[in-house]
């Protein structure tokens, strides 16, 4: 557990008592196991060789290779996954994610020397777990290079995860059909086969077969368009960096785009369907704004060459921070100059302003598991008011903030709250992480913490938490020590409000153990 104790300031909580404790109870890493009492069976009837519903630790991804051919008129989809593994120990089992896909044949390169060699796997599937096993005739060499190869079929979902069927109308009344992904948190299990954990980074080369009329984009830069069969387009894209299986997105349609360059030289470019491009002109302005705050403030510079915002017809959350591709509902980025009001306005520049944060916390530095989702949500939603007060002063945003907080301390007071970070397991638990304690009491912690620390000490424990886990994943304990390690520990190895405030200020302490960590705030009364 992580116990953090924390007194409110009293000289900005006047209604309330100057001994208010309010404590938040921080679960850490003691993951829950399987239910299952029973060996697990395959969907043909052998068992299954594993029980847990995370993967196990031993096989790791280096690279995927993505051939995706989507037909948007019978609206199903085939692909190829080459997934680059190496063993941390001898095991003949492979064992990741699928959902929903319609597995061909799967197969094992190796480099024996000169000779590439090729075996079949085996393939099980565990459809509760929405995993597979893949056998392999002899266990895998430690250390040595595989690719695994898995040729599959599929559907487009109707329920707007995974691969998706999207559709708009033109002006003229035509229903158009259009391709468009949301994997967080676990769905992109749904579109190829992966070891879908965050922990498991890897890099990503992504290629989409379509037809001539259509347009595909996803993470990366274009690199080359080639003709195949059947008078098909096949995109090649960039390689992308190092990022987690739920950031992953491609989207084909017939999306018009208007794009603008950063100071830095960044592409930030808005896709829509033609009838609303003219409706873009402010969400485009705005995320480059935005962007170039985010780089001046986090002293990190943004690692892609281009940020896409989609504008998607059909999008069940708002919208979602897929690294370089970031997809919004049309009406949280569109902005019609006739129609749309100063809500909508500041609906935009929110949204934008969370998803672009996040291209930083969440996608450069990740939470290892989901019960440590408020460091990539709770750290975007407190960024939006940070860097749109900066950036947007006319919407005096500051302005509201305190009473989020009252409105998240008002409903974590009921008995169906939880603390900021909870042990999840299944698919199920982890989308009711996607709450407003997740988000807007997270936001509020870190809030408090800048507050008493000082912006620039604040900022200071942010960008070394951001340079040292880069293109890696964080736990609580984390964050608490990069904003302990601001100032130096004295020798009791106990931090005294981080730097020292005098003897009549406020005073920190905060101790790390092996499995918890402590961090007390005690503020003086009046």
């Amino acid at each position: 557990m992580i116990s953090l104790s924390i007194k409110w300031p009293l000289a900005t909580m006047l209604f309330l008592p100057s001994s208010l404790l309010i404590l938040l109870t921080v679960s850490t890493r003691s993951w829950c196991q399987s239910s299952d009492t029973m060996s697990p069976k395959a969907s043909n009837g052998t068992p299954f060789p594993w029980e847990k519903m995370r993967l196990p630790e031993h096989i790791i991804p280096v690279h995927y290779d993505l051939l995706i051919h989507a037909n948007l008129t019978t609206l199903t989809f085939e692909g190829t996954t080459e997934i680059e593994i190496t063993a941390s120990q001898p095991t003949s089992t492979i064992i990741l994610h699928s959902h929903r896909l319609q597995i061909s044949k799967a197969t094992l390169k190796k480099r024996d020397g000169e000779r590439l060699s090729a075996e079949p796997l085996t393939v099980l599937e565990y459809p509760a777990h929405e995993q597979i096993a893949l056998l392999a005739p002899e266990p895998l060499v430690v250390g040595l290079l595989y690719v695994v190869v898995i040729d599959y079929a599929g559907h487009l979902s109707e329920h707007l995860q995974g691969f998706y069927k999207s559709t708009y109308r033109t002006k003229e009344g035509e229903v158009r059909v259009l391709a468009s992904t949301h994997f967080e948190p676990t769905a992109a299990r749904m579109a190829f086969p992966c070891f879908d954990e965050p922990a498991f980074k890897a890099n990503f080369s992504v290629k989409i077969r379509r037809e001539p009329r259509h347009l595909a984009i996803s993470n990366m830069p274009l690199v080359k368009s080639v003709t195949v069969a059947e008078g098909l387009l096949e995109d090649h894209f960039a390689v992308t960096v190092k990022m987690s299986t739920y950031l992953v997105a491609f989207i084909i349609s017939d999306f018009k785009s208007i794009s603008k360059m950063t100071k830095s030289g960044v592409k930030v470019s808005i896709y829509a369907v033609p009838d609303k491009i003219h409706q873009a002109d402010y969400a485009l302005d705005t995320a480059v704004t935005l962007l170039e705050f985010y780089e001046d403030y986090f002293r990190i510079p943004y690692p892609l060459p281009k940020q896409d915002l989609a504008a998607i017809p059909d999008f069940e959350s708002g919208a979602m921070e897929n690294w370089g591709l970031t997809t919004y509902r049309e009406s949280i980025l569109l902005f019609d100059a006739e129609k749309s009001s100063a809500s909508d306005k500041l609906g935009i520049t929110m949204t934008v302003s969370h998803e672009l944060a996040h291209q930083w916390f969440g996608n450069l530095v990740t939470m290892e598991w989901w019960n440590d989702l408020w460091l990539n949500e709770g750290f975007a939603k407190f960024m939006e008011f940070v860097s749109v007060s900066v950036t947007h002063p006319e919407l005096k945003v500051g302005d509201y903030f305190l009473g989020k907080c009252f409105d998240v301390m008002e409903l974590d007071a009921l008995n169906s709250s939880h603390p900021v970070s909870t042990a999840v397991e299944n698919p199920a638990q982890i989308r009711e992480m996607f709450d407003e304690v997740s988000y807007k009491k997270g936001a509020c912690i870190l809030n408090m913490l800048r507050d008493y620390l000082s912006a620039e000490a604040f900022k200071s424990g942010v960008v070394r938490y951001l340079q040292k886990y880069s293109y890696k994943n964080t736990r609580n304990e984390d964050l608490w020590n990069s904003m302990a390690s601001i100032c130096p520990a004295d020798d009791s190895q106990s931090m005294d409000g981080f730097c020292s405030r005098g003897p009549h200020s406020s005073s920190a302490s905060v101790s790390v153990y092996s499995s918890h960590c402590s961090f007390d705030l005690r503020f003086p009364g009046k």
